[in-house]
């Protein structure tokens, strides 16, 4: 990550480092190389656990305190390699340089660094008032944590090139960042698009009931009952997308969905039942009374 690119007579600064400054930069250099790997790591983990993917790992309790440990090994990391250059006695970087983008004649890339870094603060900090949010908007705050990613991934890249370690960044941050960009990217992706190429398994949870043929007609043959595990449910919203008649998450956080919805959204609602990542849903067709 960028520090020092840009600044005149560059090559005479560093000719004059002292052994100080030089352990200094190490220490920044190291730390960033840290948060950045620690970051990758974060993203993945934070996928695999809100899409329950691993949740046959360990508990769900377990797979958040991992999420959350990684969080804030990238926010240390990425705090003591910003806050080390205080300590370069060459070049004055001051604490107002450091924490305001664009201030003292700072640079974007720094300012990508910069507000990565806060904004990634500021989520974890959200995660700890959580319980005094609306969980919509909790939520809604929490996924700005990819926007954080991406700009922090910005401020490495471009810190790399400029400071001519672009080839160390090439080999390792790629091996790092694609399956980070590939598991995100399958994050959004439209549940009927992840069951049909195998991620979320396609057996529906569906627990017929058999009719009596020689009983007559039911007016209620076609219809569905719908029933949600509240322990499972982690109110992730995959179901909403896949049957909006029949589940909404509301305001408060809570999931509200339709016990008995139309025969007409009966294939929405299995759908659904086949996406939830936590298995959450049981949908039982109702042939009789």
């Amino acid at each position: 990550m960028s520090q020092l690119a840009g600044i005149p007579e560059l090559g005479v600064i560093l000719a004059q480092n002292s052994s100080h400054d030089v352990g200094v930069r190490q220490v920044a250099a190291l730390s960033a190389r840290l948060a950045y790997a620690m970051m990758c790591f974060t993203l993945v983990w934070g996928v695999l656990t809100a899409t329950g993917w691993v949740r046959r790992t360990t508990s769900r309790q377990a797979l958040r305190s991992g999420h959350m440990m990684l969080a804030v090994m990238t926010i240390a990391f990425g705090s003591l390699h910003g806050f080390a250059f205080i300590f370069v006695t060459d070049i004055d970087f001051g604490v107002v340089k450091i924490m305001v983008p664009f201030a003292e004649g700072g640079f974007a890339r720094h300012a990508a660094g910069i507000i990565g870094l806060q904004l990634m603060t500021a989520v974890a900090i959200s995660v700890a008032v959580r319980r005094w949010l609306v969980y919509r908007h909790w939520l809604r705050f929490h996924q700005l944590g990819y926007l954080a990613v991406g700009l922090t991934v910005v401020h490495a890249w471009l810190g790399a090139a400029a400071n001519g370690n672009l080839a160390l960044l090439q080999t390792a941050g790629i091996t790092l960042v694609v399956p980070v960009i590939t598991l995100t990217a399958l994050r959004f992706l439209p549940p009927r698009l992840l069951t049909k190429v195998g991620l979320v398994s396609a057996e529906p949870a569906v627990q017929p009931v058999q009719q009596d043929p020689a009983a007559p007609p039911n007016p209620r043959a076609g219809k569905v009952g719908v029933s949600v595990d509240n322990e499972r449910c982690q109110r992730y919203g995959i179901c909403e997308t896949a049957a909006p008649e029949v589940f909404q998450l509301v305001e408060d956080g809570r999931l509200r969905y339709d016990t008995s919805p139309h025969a007409q959204f009966a294939t929405q609602a299995k759908a659904a039942a086949r996406c939830c990542p936590m298995r959450a849903i049981t949908v039982q067709e109702r042939g009789v009374k």
